[in-house]
């Protein structure tokens, strides 16, 4: 490693992009384009610093062919296979495979929070307006009970962020 401020702040803003899919896509269930080619560009630097971009490139794009795979198969969106495929590119190469496991445990752990809170959301939310954590928390019950998607950015975060901070 070269640049070791180089290195903190392309991490820092790594972290800050993957918050702030995690957050969109809790609030919209959306993911723009902008955020993972913001992230993209963040792993681009970060192997510029590092120096393996010849061998990150690779990698990135077979994660983001094998996400692909699993959007076909119906089991994940398109912005989290973009998102994905940003993040393995965001993270040291070593740090691909916890990126990897800890998205699968994450994506997981909210299956099962979302599974086990159904039988805890309520008939029908109140129509008054609200602050904004009411109503994402409203927007969630709405969500919960007609069995709509995970926001699947959150685990894909989780991962992003578990493995930045343990490389």
């Amino acid at each position: 490693m070269t640049d070791p401020f180089s290195y903190q702040a392309l991490t820092f803003g790594t972290v800050g992009l993957l918050t702030a899919a995690a957050l969109h896509d809790i609030g919209f269930r959306t993911l723009p384009d902008a955020l993972s080619v913001a992230l993209a560009l963040c792993g681009l630097g970060l192997h510029v610093v590092l120096g393996d971009l010849v061998l990150a490139l690779p990698v990135a794009l077979a994660v983001f062919g094998a996400a692909l795979l699993v959007w076909r198969a119906g089991a994940l969106g398109g912005g989290d296979v973009k998102l994905l495929g940003a993040a393995s590119l965001a993270v040291p190469l070593s740090a691909v495979p916890s990126l990897l496991l800890g998205t699968v445990l994450s994506g997981g752990v909210l299956a099962l929070g979302f599974l086990a809170l159904r039988p805890f959301v309520p008939a029908a939310p109140g129509r008054r307006p609200t602050p904004l954590l009411a109503r994402v928390l409203r927007a969630e019950a709405w969500r919960i009970r007609r069995r709509g998607p995970l926001p699947y950015a959150v685990a894909i975060a989780t991962g992003g962020i578990v493995s930045l901070l343990n490389s």
